[in-house]
């Protein structure tokens, strides 16, 4: 006795998968530009905090965030480069995954020298999330890629 399956069961699995295939192709991309944006402006205004009032930067480096490898000099101008750099690359998508890598580190080294805080984990997971799956299609990394690489050789799937 073979097995049969209904029509009925079908059309739901048909629409389950379209489901899941309009979430995939629309809202994934838009919901990764989202999380980009949202960091990108995190660090940016920190940045821009930084750069407003230069000295007191320098006396919260000398007295506060204590970085162990850099003067205070040097770890200020690091950090208020990096976070007003990386921010650009990710929110237009350029770069995006090089991006993250300095804004990871950044979130290491705050909660686990400066301030423990349980943002902290989401901008390290939703950033971690960028540097393995990449800035998705709203992204100019997405149409450096298609132009360069059409056929995507580099795809595993």
């Amino acid at each position: 006795m073979a097995y049969s399956r209904s029509k009925k069961n079908l059309g739901i699995i048909s629409i389950y998968f379209g489901l899941t295939l309009l979430l995939e192709k629309i809202m994934g991309p838009l919901l990764f530009f989202i999380i980009r944006l949202w960091i990108a402006q995190i660090f940016w205004h920190s940045g821009l905090s930084k750069i407003q009032s230069w000295s007191t930067t320098l006396m919260l480096f000398k007295n506060e965030y204590k970085a162990p490898f850099f003067s205070p000099d040097i770890a200020a101008k690091l950090v208020a480069g990096t976070e007003l750099s990386c921010p650009i690359l990710l929110a237009i998508g350029f770069a995006a995954r090089l991006a993250t890598i300095p804004m990871l580190i950044m979130t290491g080294f705050i909660e686990l020298t400066y301030l423990h805080s349980h943002e902290h984990l989401y901008w390290a997971l939703l950033l971690g999330l960028i540097l393995c799956y990449g800035p998705e299609q709203i992204s100019l990394d997405f149409f450096i890629r298609k132009w360069f690489f059409p056929k995507d050789k580099w795809r595993l799937y």
